[in-house]
């Protein structure tokens, strides 16, 4: 297994019950083949620019340990999802 980092935006106008909902979906996928080292929701900040005509965004960090497959599904999932509008996955070398 390879270490990995990840950080999402969720959109500023989920609710927080939601937020906490996408956080777990998303934990769920990597726990099944891997292991979350450090899982951060750093809250609701300003973006650099705008994204999909948000300003606003929900930022999410996980450190994890995976095989490819679970992040190729994960990364599957996060394309999809309607509440996630930015999102980066990238093999942890430290």
């Amino acid at each position: 297994m390879r270490k990995y980092e990840v950080m999402y935006i969720i959109r500023p106008d989920v609710e927080q019950e939601a937020v906490q909902a996408v956080v777990e979906k998303f934990q769920g996928i990597i726990s099944s083949g891997g292991e979350i080292t450090k899982h951060e929701v750093m809250g609701k900040r300003r973006l650099a620019y705008e994204i999909k005509k948000f300003r606003d965004g929900t930022f999410v960090l996980v450190n994890f340990s995976a095989t490819p497959e679970v992040v190729a599904e994960l990364e599957r999932i996060m394309k999809i999802s309607d509440e996630v509008i930015r999102y980066l996955i990238t093999l942890d070398v430290a």
